[in-house]
């Protein structure tokens, strides 16, 4: 990636993380880059009106085009658009969280999260990754939308590293877990990546592309009804795989 673009992002986040306007020592400083980059980026931005200095020497802070900026695309996100109203509805009828991933490659980035109602409940941002392969239902499903070959590919040269006691470190029985998985068309994940989580993921393809969808919740709370939470996963994912007009 062009470091100039890098260094944007950074300086957007560094808003995010901070809370508070920020000068160009400020940021030369919390993003360890010399004070004259800082100055390009800021001007930039300053220029394109993302951010304005509050008075001289007082700091930068962003403004609100930004905001506007993204609901506004947000808005007309094409998939978000299609996804958010039936993945909130199997938020609220479970009341467990639920998320939407997008397949890149080995890779799925979440696009959307819904939150339950309770305190204790299972945490995922947008624009974070599912966390790994092996160890997620999120990971199974994506290893269980891969070609045969890339999925063989894949298993000679992965490390499957132990997240909990209950992970899946041995190959063949990966293999047939996802083999299991592409039969009942979703995967599960049973405290093999947090101890006392149980997750459930189902595929499904749009416009040529991969996504995914996860239910999570406390172990406790969210097993004794695996069974109908199945069983709307994979409706939401038929209904999503169908099109708008289905």
């Amino acid at each position: 990636m062009s470091k100039i673009v890098d260094r944007t992002l950074d300086l957007l986040e560094l808003f995010l993380k901070e809370k508070r306007p920020l000068s160009l020592s400020d940021i030369a400083r919390l993003l360890k880059i010399p004070k004259s980059s800082c100055y390009d980026v800021v001007q930039a931005l300053q220029a394109r009106g993302y951010i304005y200095e509050l008075a001289p020497r007082a700091g930068y802070y962003p403004t609100q085009r930004l905001q506007r900026l993204g609901k506004e695309i947000s808005d007309n996100d094409p998939v978000v658009g299609r996804a958010e109203l039936l993945l909130r509805s199997l938020r609220d009828t479970l009341d467990e969280s639920v998320l939407l991933s997008k397949v890149n490659g080995l890779q799925a980035m979440y696009l959307l999260t819904f939150e339950p109602s309770h305190p204790l409940r299972f945490l995922a941002k947008v624009g974070d990754s599912v966390r790994s392969l092996h160890g997620t239902s999120g990971g199974k499903a994506l290893l269980g939308t891969l070609a045969d070959a890339d999925l063989v590919a894949y298993l000679k040269s992965a490390k499957l590293a132990s997240l909990t006691s209950r992970t899946i470190t041995s190959k063949t029985q990966l293999r047939e877990e996802i083999a299991l998985g592409r039969k009942r068309r979703w995967f599960v994940n049973q405290g093999e990546s947090l101890d006392g989580v149980t997750t459930i993921s189902a595929p499904f393809m749009w416009n040529a592309s991969i996504y995914i969808v996860t239910i999570a919740g406390p172990a406790q709370r969210l097993d004794p009804k695996l069974k109908n939470a199945v069983g709307l996963l994979t409706n939401v994912c038929q209904l999503l795989e169908m099109g708008p007009n289905a």
